[in-house]
């Protein structure tokens, strides 16, 4: 029987509930997810693991998830990159990433947990079409 890896993702929110319980859904459903509650610590998780995926929110204090994603793709090139915001100042600071060569895929919070689930694999490619039906809640 073959070894299958399951895809790293990297959750980051200044929210810890949302962080913690979105990777616990993402474990439950075939990920391997990681939290980090700033910009500052998923740059470190960054610098020391590999990450298939991130999934970070926008607006928060220090670097914002925009930064955190420029600089966590220049670490990791093959990482996919999925924000997620509430906040109404998430279009100035996309926009301002635009005008800089970057451009990220966004889910509008709230968002049901398989809205996520079904980007990361659609993200992945074929391979993701393998995987088991989500666990709903």
């Amino acid at each position: 029987m073959g070894f299958e890896t399951k895809l790293r993702v990297l959750v980051v929110d200044d929210a810890r509930t949302i962080a913690d319980t979105l990777a616990q859904i993402l474990n439950l459903n075939g990920f391997q997810a990681v939290a980090a509650y700033s910009g500052e610590h998923a740059l470190q998780l960054a610098g020391v693991q590999h990450f298939d995926h991130l999934v970070s929110d926008v607006v928060m204090d220090g670097i914002n998830g925009v930064e955190a994603a420029i600089a966590i793709c220049s670490l990791l090139p093959k990482c996919t990159v999925l924000l997620m915001s509430g906040n109404n100042d998430t279009a100035r600071i996309l926009s301002e990433a635009e005008g800089r060569g970057h451009s990220f895929d966004i889910l509008a919070k709230p968002f049901h947990p398989l809205a996520v689930i079904d980007k990361l694999r659609d993200s992945s490619g074929p391979a993701a079409s393998a995987w088991p039906t989500p666990l709903t809640a």
